[in-house]
């Protein structure tokens, strides 16, 4: 698994130690929903979003390295990946999934590299 699926990526404007909860995330084609939790850890930062309705309530968790763009102004957050693949990505349950390396190499893979 590459790396660079845990991290954001220098060019998508995010600044360390800022707050990217409640920020709107936009897929390829609409929005998914918005941040509840993030982490900036190196190697292995993430967005869990919330998705609301939009897939039951179901909440998701993005690598760092899906992001394209953070616009601070706006609270959105571009990630380069459509609804159907983020739809379709290994099942997500916080309370399991955090801490678990196993999880962890799952949605890498799935994720990374992109496919586009």
């Amino acid at each position: 698994m590459n790396e660079n699926a845990w991290n954001y990526p220098a060019a998508a404007g995010h600044t360390a130690g800022s707050d990217l909860t409640g920020f709107k995330v936009e897929a390829l084609d609409g929005g998914i929903g918005k941040v509840g939790k993030h982490t900036e850890d190196v190697d292995a930062a993430f967005l869990v979003v919330d998705t609301g309705p939009w897939i039951f309530g179901r909440e998701v968790l993005l690598p760092a390295g899906t992001v394209t763009r953070v616009d601070a102004v706006e609270e959105r957050i571009h990630v380069d990946r459509t609804k159907e693949q983020i739809k379709d990505a290994p099942s997500f349950h916080s309370d399991q999934h955090l801490s678990d390396s196993s999880y962890r190499d799952l949605l890498g893979s799935y994720y990374w590299p992109p496919r586009m």
